[in-house]
């Protein structure tokens, strides 16, 4: 997955928090906001992924088929979080486990 938007610099070491959003979807501003602003007070790298720009999950599905209906969708460390409204406390909760490889 190419990540864009404001995202971390490029890293070997992924995100453990992905963003998939579209364009022109106002909860994903919502969702960007929040995303950052936990990232920021958790110390949590964070990248943004557009599910319309291609990309496919390790199944060969598209992004799009498999988070279109949801976005934003929220992953930390490969599990959804949250989706449509992101919650700053149960992204908080997820944050504050440990990474998972």
């Amino acid at each position: 997955m190419q990540p864009t938007g404001p995202l971390v610099p490029a890293s070997p070491v992924p995100a453990r928090v992905v963003l998939y959003v579209r364009a022109g979807c106002h909860l994903c501003d919502d969702a960007r906001a929040v995303v950052a602003a936990v990232a920021a007070e958790r110390g949590a790298t964070w990248a943004e992924v557009d599910v319309d720009a291609g990309g496919v999950v390790p199944d060969g599905r598209s992004l799009a088929d498999v988070h279109g209906e949801l976005v934003p969708v929220v992953e930390v460390d490969g599990a959804r979080v949250g989706y449509w409204q992101i919650d700053a406390d149960r992204l908080r909760d997820a944050l504050a486990a440990p990474p998972t490889a």
